[in-house]
């Protein structure tokens, strides 16, 4: 792996000062909101693209438009090292269950293996377009990939089969090619137990794919209003919850695409999450102005800050600022009790969450019941 050279790890209380709403009742003494401290971190030197935690927290990937995916200690925002070979945007990252594998795609038409431990790539797909997701499949035995439609290519979802001790005469064909969407597509996630590809992208609509006979299975449309930006899955995978540019965010049945709530935001997403934990039942979401007109707004007026809504009442608990432009991305770590998010900024931000943050919930229930 790369050096830890250039590194620039920050503690920082003033830019995650937070705005209180559900929390103020968690603790309403503390004029800041509890001791939330932010660990900022300057990895990359271009946007953000995705950040993704690995099965037990303790490590954090992330890529950008710099070409160059890292990986950190969680913990404390220590950059371990960096996966050097693509040549354009890396788009996506994925971790495989042991943690001992790493896939990414990339706007280079490709896609690449990687051992984590020594950042060695194994393998390359080549595709012939920019590659926007990929996923490893539970068991490791397959992975997807999806296919940007640009360079006369439509958006297509492939599946290719994965041999991680036959690496050296891997077919480079996928097994499955998934047609149907009309736009691009921006995320692409495998569902419970392999039976299925949930996909979403510009076109407003979620689609669930069969990867075996390549059929649709079911499509929720008329429901978003504009592209979907990012589309995250619970931990359980029970729950599905969209960022869209119409500016809600949108929780889903995952089973039956069941609209479940939904969250004005009343400002650009693009991204959000669910909190893994049954006793803070909120999701998260991040956004701000457009990337384009950062220059000539302030960091209030753009509204980079990350909002928490609790899907149980359906109101806002709160909202964590800190960024210097738009939030890109975002990911719970699997125990909760922290997030990651990546901005335009180039920032990567960690945040650990207080104690007041999980008595919360706890305290607007006693507060119903009364």
């Amino acid at each position: 792996m790369g050096p830890i050279s250039r590194i620039l790890v920050t503690r920082c209380v003033l830019d995650g000062e937070t705005r209180r709403n559900g929390w103020a009742r968690a603790s309403p003494g503390d004029a800041t909101m509890g001791k939330i401290r932010p660990i900022m971190v300057k990895g990359h030197e271009r946007p953000l693209t995705m950040v993704k935690y690995n099965r037990e927290g303790d490590l954090l990937f992330t890529c950008a438009k710099d070409h160059t995916p890292c990986v950190f200690y969680s913990d404390n925002g220590e950059r371990i090292g960096t996966y050097k070979g693509h040549c354009g945007t890396v788009w996506c990252i994925d971790i495989n269950f042991s943690c001992d594998k790493l896939l990414t795609g990339s706007a280079d038409n490709s896609v690449k293996l990687w051992e984590v431990q020594t950042g060695e790539c194994l393998h390359t797909w080549k595709h012939t377009g920019s590659v926007r997701d990929v996923g490893f499949a539970m068991g490791d035995k397959e992975f997807l990939s999806v296919l940007d439609n640009i360079m006369g290519n439509v958006p297509t979802i492939f599946v290719w089969d994965l041999e991680l001790h036959n690496l050296a005469n891997h077919p480079d064909c996928p097994k499955t090619t998934i047609l149907g969407h009309k736009s691009k597509i921006i995320r692409a996630l495998w569902g419970p137990l392999n039976k299925h590809i949930y996909a979403a992208g510009d076109d407003a609509v979620i689609r669930l794919w069969d990867p075996k006979t390549e059929k649709l299975h079911l499509s929720s449309e008329l429901v978003h209003g504009k592209r979907i930006t990012d589309m995250q899955f619970s931990e359980d995978k029970c729950l599905l919850v969209t960022s869209c540019a119409d500016h809600w965010v949108r929780l889903f049945d995952a089973r039956t695409l069941q609209l479940l709530k939904a969250f004005n935001t009343e400002r650009n997403i693009n991204s959000a999450a669910i909190s893994p934990r049954s006793d803070c039942p909120y999701v998260i979401a991040g956004g701000g102005q457009d990337a384009m007109a950062v220059t000539t707004t302030s960091s209030k007026q753009g509204k980079f800050e990350i909002s928490f809504y609790d899907h149980c009442f359906g109101d806002e608990l709160g909202s964590i600022g800190g960024h210097f432009g738009p939030v890109n991305t975002i990911s719970f770590s699997p125990d909760g009790r922290s997030f990651a998010s990546g901005g335009e900024d180039g920032y990567v931000r960690i945040n650990h969450l207080d104690q007041a943050y999980f008595e919360a919930h706890k305290l607007k229930v006693e507060e119903a019941k009364a």
